[in-house]
């Protein structure tokens, strides 16, 4: 069902990210994403000058090179359009996330290396949600296909993190019955 009809109104601003999950031949996998602001208007801009209509106020790429337990083994970006002249300096600062395992406490680990004076806004936004959300649906396929016909060793991280994988639902019973919590 789409959403209901909107008010008359103009539209001034536009999002767009882009997530791209790759299987490398060695073994490893890509996430890629590209996050972009522009505006439908020209301003001006203290470091820029005029940035017109449709020109990228922000964008952001990055790509993070996982295995199959999404441990980070290498990380890059590249800041194409910042609104200041400062904004790539953080880039490299992007190194401290190596090593790390895309997981629970995510959130909190790029908070803690990156977050704050010490990254991009942006840049943590496009991380921390699209990107680790890509590099998930990307490898579920593969995880589904090593636990075929195997009964799950422990409770799989997933469930409760949505309604679908609610404990007591339906997906959970008929999935993983020794860890469904319903009547």
């Amino acid at each position: 069902m789409p959403l209901s009809p909107p008010v008359k109104r103009v539209q001034k601003h536009t999002r767009e990210v882009k997530c791209f999950g790759y299987e490398r031949e060695d073994g490893l996998w890509d996430i890629e994403g590209r996050i972009a602001d522009t505006k439908t208007y020209s301003f001006e801009n203290r470091d820029r000058g005029t940035i017109a209509s449709g020109t990228p106020v922000h964008e952001m790429l990055i790509r993070i090179t996982v295995d199959d337990t999404l441990v980070i083994h290498k990380i890059e970006a590249t800041t194409e359009a910042g609104p200041f002249n400062i904004c790539p300096e953080i880039i490299d600062n992007l190194k401290a996330l190596e090593g790390l395992r895309i997981g629970p406490g995510w959130t909190k680990q790029v908070h803690s290396k990156i977050g704050g004076v010490r990254g991009c806004t942006h840049v943590n936004q496009l991380l921390l949600g699209p990107l680790a959300t890509t590099a998930y649906q990307t490898l579920v396929p593969r995880w589904v296909e090593k636990s075929q016909g195997k009964k799950p060793d422990k409770r799989p991280v997933i469930i409760d993190t949505c309604h679908a994988f609610a404990a007591d639902g339906e997906f959970v019973k008929g999935e993983w019955p020794d860890y469904y919590t319903g009547d």
